[in-house]
């Protein structure tokens, strides 16, 4: 029972920036990390920014110096700014929360529907 609602994705040219927004809602009891995944054509989903409740962050070095995580937990939003984009950052990049529900004391993780990102050269 929690939805995870993205936005912000879309099409720029090579060298622009694009800033994605998340927003959870639902019976939710608290969030502990929140993320962003990345999955290009044909290839597996992969890591590309965590952040914990507390602000410590995790990138994956394809995007170290040009994405930076953030969050605002009195919103439950996780946003990604993303900067110097490249055509190799082609995806669909998917939310991901690790949120308790109200109705059950234990962490799952839940994913947003993901949201396109092109970069034309």
């Amino acid at each position: 029972q929690v939805q995870l609602v993205e936005s912000g994705g879309g099409l720029v040219q090579a060298g622009g920036s694009l800033r994605l927004s998340c927003a959870a809602s639902g019976s939710i009891f608290n969030i502990n990390t929140m993320g962003w995944y990345r999955q290009a054509p044909g290839q597996q989903r992969d890591l590309v920014a965590t952040i914990t409740r507390a602000g410590r962050t995790n990138y994956a070095d394809a995007v170290k110096g040009r994405f930076t995580i953030s969050r605002d937990n009195a919103k439950s939003i996780v946003y990604l700014q993303m900067n110097s984009l490249k055509p190799e950052d082609i995806a669909v990049y998917y939310c991901l929360a690790e949120v308790m529900l109200r109705s059950y004391s234990d962490w799952a993780q839940y994913w947003g529907q993901g949201t396109q990102v092109t970069v034309s050269s």
